[in-house]
């Protein structure tokens, strides 16, 4: 417990953790906050100190899961906010030794290397745990990416419908075109470019319970000659597309991947074609990834920062024409999903198990405390072959945004869950 005792000490400074032991003793750290509820947190055997001294994030992650700590006060998001909200990016609390740093950077490159058979074993993990999941915490279109909140008040689907108009704007699209979405999940943004641009649409996914779901939405909107699916790796894929568009697919790619990445999209794209990438990110130095996440969620992942993504856009001689940074825009909509899981409790325990649903909610806290206090936010890079593809001023896509976003164009409703089963 003393190595436990020690971290709390100096980390602990605003608001106020106290920890049980086994044997009943207890220990207090920090100082009342009136902005935050104490968290009580008890230990159910002695060797849950020790792996929290060791290995932090995952530490606490297993131990949740397994049942081994039960909070008297609070839950597991009040103590992850309580704990990285004493260690906020911006404050300079970044952590970690200069060893363990350089380890975790090269760690961080060996792991992202992602070739096929290991890119659709990593999307297996995560995206084929059954469409009925999803379903109980994301909205009715299954958008499973940042939504956009153009007021932090707006509810999940109209975030999340802002978000395609937000992505559609940028892509300078007219009607008949072609255009070809990476990692389309459910379609649900493939279908609504279709609708609100009269463009065609392709696109691909590795999730082989993503693909039929698809294909059926597209079915029952009418527009299945228009807007098709393919179970299909980016590396593997042909033709030329007027627009690429790739969202919440690129975490997945993999750093040694990166060039491979944007080389394929450049020979996809059209001479004066446009792409729109759309990616969790970092603010600082890319290292390896937190490992619960790494372990549980989404094995092979790694985020970039800004200028590694870039630099590998710019070493395919792709021109980045537009740059936006999404800071909050992710926290919202991971606490919408967090809301929405421990309401579905019940369901999810009937699919999965209680251990599933400890799981799935640390990764939601962990992820919202990554982007409110740690070093998460969202990129949306707009990228062009020919510096003359776009008009010179940036107007144009205001107003494509008010279009969009005013017409309403109608969401293709997803079908009923028993569909999914």
């Amino acid at each position: 417990m003393s190595l436990l005792d020690q971290a709390l000490r100096r980390t602990i400074r605003q608001g106020e953790l106290t920890i049980v032991e086994p044997g009943g003793t207890r220990r207090t750290y920090g100082a009342a906050d009136p902005s935050r509820e104490p968290v009580v947190v008890r230990l159910t055997d002695s060797r849950i100190a020790g792996q929290l001294a060791r290995n932090p994030r995952l530490g606490l992650g297993e131990a949740y899961m397994d049942g081994r700590i039960v909070f008297e006060q609070g839950d597991i998001l009040a103590l992850v906010d309580l704990v990285t909200g004493n260690l906020r990016w911006e404050d300079g609390h970044v952590g970690g030794t200069f060893v363990r740093d350089r380890w975790n950077r090269v760690r961080g490159w060996l792991a992202a290397r992602n070739h096929e058979a290991r890119a659709r074993a990593n999307v297996a993990h995560h995206y084929d745990l059954g469409n009925e999941l999803y379903r109980l915490f994301l909205d009715e279109d299954l958008q499973y990416s940042c939504a956009y909140y153009a007021r932090e008040d707006d509810s999940l689907e109209q975030a999340q419908h802002d978000k395609k108009a937000h992505i559609a704007a940028k892509m300078y699209l007219k009607p008949g075109m072609k255009v070809l979405d990476i990692g389309c999940g459910w379609g649900g943004l493939a279908l609504y470019l279709n609708q609100a641009a009269g463009v065609e649409v392709t696109g691909v996914t590795l999730s082989e319970q993503q693909l039929p779901l698809a294909r059926e939405r597209a079915q029952q909107a009418g527009v299945a000659d228009r807007v098709r699916f393919e179970l299909a790796d980016y590396r593997r894929l042909t033709g030329t597309y007027d627009r690429v568009v790739s969202v919440g697919m690129f975490e997945h790619v993999g750093a040694r991947q990166y060039r491979t990445f944007f080389a394929r999209c450049r020979d996809l794209l059209a001479a004066d074609g446009v792409m729109l990438l759309h990616t969790v990110g970092r603010f600082d130095e890319p290292s390896a990834g937190d490992p619960f996440a790494d372990r549980y969620i989404f094995p092979g992942y790694h985020l970039p920062n800004l200028s590694q993504t870039v630099r590998a856009i710019e070493q395919s001689r792709l021109i980045v024409s537009d740059v936006e940074t999404l800071r909050l825009h992710y926290a919202l909509t991971l606490r919408e999903w967090l809301r929405r899981t421990r309401t579905e409790k019940a369901a999810l325990i009937q699919l999965y198990d209680e251990r599933f649903v400890r799981m799935w909610e640390y990764y939601l806290a962990g992820a919202i405390s990554m982007f409110e206090n740690g070093a998460g936010c969202n990129f949306q890079v707009q990228i062009v072959r020919d510096r003359r593809a776009l008009p010179i001023a940036r107007d144009w896509m205001f107003e494509a945004e008010r279009r969009y976003r005013d017409g309403n164009a109608p969401l293709s409703p997803a079908p009923h869950r028993a569909a999914a089963q």
